[in-house]
């Protein structure tokens, strides 16, 4: 049984690939983080190594080994994860030392199973040195060997490594799906069903871990309450701000990434909220500030600071100083009428 849930469209060319025995060597899925990519990643290995007759169970021993990471032929590789051992060590980059372990145990038999499966997570993130080298192994594929590279973001890889793979896109849920699915299934209260469904954006798994652990929830007010702060403080305060997200941003580029999503998604709602699209908004439980704050500002200055948030967004990606970036941003924030 496939446990992702809400990518029908992904399982189902999967599972005729297995019934065909037209098996992709290297596929590469698609979509942003918490949509399912790596659970659909472990359905596909303990499909490729199941004991049951209508793979993937997810009772038999080879299932539950893989569900519970243990499976000797199922690795995963990326920047929490060594090739090797499992241990985890932070890294900026997946590198070539990760990739030629997973070439040498690409190399040898499957231990357990059937097939050995590699996972890279965040393939997005392999250095070019480790692209290349994993190109190779790409180009002269191994029987009973399938590699599944995660990425949120294909065109950061090179296309030569993307035209090996057979390309899977996992899409965002419709909110009502992940309302219904959070309720059924995690037994989560409508009113919190609700919010998280929103707040998701349409990522079940985000959804789910929220909804498990409360201190998530209580990240994102704090973040909202940061961001409104911002947008009333002066300069001065918003410099320092600045300072302290650039620094992080040195450490932890995906924190920053995140924090810019939840701007944009602000600012997003504002705009409906500005043009009468309440229905649609994202955080429904600040819909009172939403409004009193769009009241304050005209369409053209939302739309504005719109883009200017996706420039410095586009302007981190291809290594622009943090700190030059996020401080034009600040000075972009505008200023409403009764400011």
């Amino acid at each position: 049984m496939w446990s992702v849930i809400g990518q029908n469209r992904a399982v189902s060319l999967l599972q005729r690939s297995l019934e065909t025995g037209s098996l992709a060597h290297a596929y590469l899925f698609v979509g942003p983080a918490h949509v399912g990519k790596m659970t659909l990643a472990l359905n596909l290995a303990q499909a490729l190594n199941c004991e049951a007759s209508t793979p993937p169970c997810g009772r038999c021993i080879s299932c539950e080994r893989v569900g519970s990471g243990k499976h000797a032929d199922v690795q995963v590789i990326g920047l929490g994860h060594n090739a090797d051992s499992g241990e985890t060590k932070a890294r900026a980059e997946i590198s070539i030392d990760q990739i030629r372990q997973l070439q040498h145990s690409a190399s040898l038999p499957p231990f357990e199973g059937r097939y050995k499966v590699f996972i890279i997570d965040g393939a997005e993130l392999l250095s070019l040195e480790a692209a290349n080298c994993l190109l190779k192994t790409l180009e002269e594929p191994v029987g009973r060997v399938v590699f599944i590279l995660l990425t949120t973001n294909e065109r950061l890889l090179p296309a030569t490594v993307v035209s090996r793979c057979q390309r899977v896109e996992l899409f965002p849920m419709p909110f009502g799906e992940v309302e219904t699915a959070l309720s059924r299934n995690w037994n989560v209260e409508p009113e919190k069903a609700r919010l998280l469904s929103r707040l998701s954006h349409g990522c079940l798994g985000w959804a789910v871990s929220a909804a498990l652990d409360e201190s998530l929830l209580q990240q994102r007010d704090e973040s909202v309450d940061r961001l409104l702060d911002m947008s009333n403080a002066d300069c001065e305060e918003r410099f320092a701000y600045i300072a302290q997200l650039a620094n992080q941003f040195g450490q932890n580029r995906e924190l920053v990434y995140e924090r810019l999503k939840l701007w944009l998604g602000w600012w997003r709602d504002l705009l409906l909220v500005k043009v009468g699209s309440i229905d649609n908004i994202t955080n429904i439980d600040r819909l009172n500030t939403l409004s009193d704050m769009s009241k304050r500002l005209s369409l053209a200055q939302i739309r504005a600071f719109i883009h200017s948030i996706r420039i410095a967004g586009e302007q981190l990606r291809q290594n622009a100083n943090p700190r030059l970036v996020l401080e034009v941003l600040m000075l972009d924030i505008p200023e409403g009428e009764h400011s």
